[in-house]
């Protein structure tokens, strides 16, 4: 057991038999983030990697561009606050009123298009790889995947490149994992122009927007695509690919980044 979890005592049926239990059940945890002395927003979120999840957070919403722009961060994990500290004061427009993000991932629109629109961008990478590559990273990805195996309760990210998988990072929140990893990338000044993002969960219109603000061109998953995400997925020149499992996949955006057969069949690649 880690921070990301806890014991409970639990009645278990099966198979028409109880019994007494221990299970081990993901945590949530809220922390209230103040930037510059402000109550900026409150996020519940897995309690692990708080730090990549501040920076990649402040710079999905557009108050940061990189790692430099923070003056000072301080956590306390006690109480669930982050002290942030920029070199700049807030503009206007960042302050609204105290957001709180729940870990359903559920937002208000007119909130979240308000800072897209400053900080998605069409993305230039040309990496491409082949269909075999593809789906040796997932399963690569699924062998990675402790917390969601030990709870069921989590969705996890990863950054990879053909070679192999780098990282991974769980949440409660999938949009809060993707900020683990974009704060990941900003801290450790990354570059992602061959990078490859691999997720688990639903492609949804959020979920491509913070693939876009990290500037990675090819974004596998092994859910499903929304609409509006893949409208979105053309429009910012990253390729899309669902339903990556066992030895299938459906690229839905871009099909030039994956090259190769999986096999001579016609719904192959």
């Amino acid at each position: 057991m880690n921070k990301n979890t806890k014991m409970v005592d639990i009645v278990r049926y099966q198979n028409g038999l109880c019994s007494h239990e221990a299970d081990e059940i993901a945590e949530e945890f809220p922390l209230t983030l103040m930037v510059n002395g402000e109550e900026f927003a409150t996020m519940v979120c897995s309690p692990t990697n708080l730090e990549h999840l501040v920076y990649g957070f402040l710079a999905s919403e557009g108050v940061i561009r990189t790692a430099q722009d923070v003056k000072q961060l301080s956590i306390d994990s006690e109480k669930g606050f982050a002290y942030t500290e920029l070199h700049k004061p807030l503009n206007v427009s960042e302050k609204t009123d105290k957001r709180w993000i729940g870990s359903c991932c559920g937002k208000s629109r007119s909130f979240y298009f308000q800072s897209d629109a400053k900080t998605a961008k069409t993305v230039m990478s040309q990496t491409a790889v082949s269909s075999s590559d593809c789906l040796s990273l997932m399963n690569a990805f699924q062998e990675h995947a402790d917390l969601f195996h030990k709870t069921g309760g989590v969705h996890q990210v990863g950054l990879a490149t053909a070679v192999g998988l780098e990282c991974t990072f769980a949440d409660i929140g999938r949009h809060n994992a993707l900020d683990k990893l974009y704060g990941y990338i900003l801290n450790k000044h990354i570059s992602t122009k061959n990078k490859i993002i691999i997720f688990s969960g639903r492609i949804s219109s959020e979920v491509l927007l913070k693939v876009s603000k990290m500037g990675i061109g090819l974004l596998l998953s092994k859910s499903a695509p929304t609409h509006l995400a893949l409208q979105l997925a053309h429009d910012l020149n990253i390729t899309a690919v669902g339903f990556v499992r066992g030895n299938r996949m459906n690229v839905y955006t871009h099909h030039d980044r994956i090259y190769g057969q999986l096999h001579d069949k016609k719904d192959s690649l």
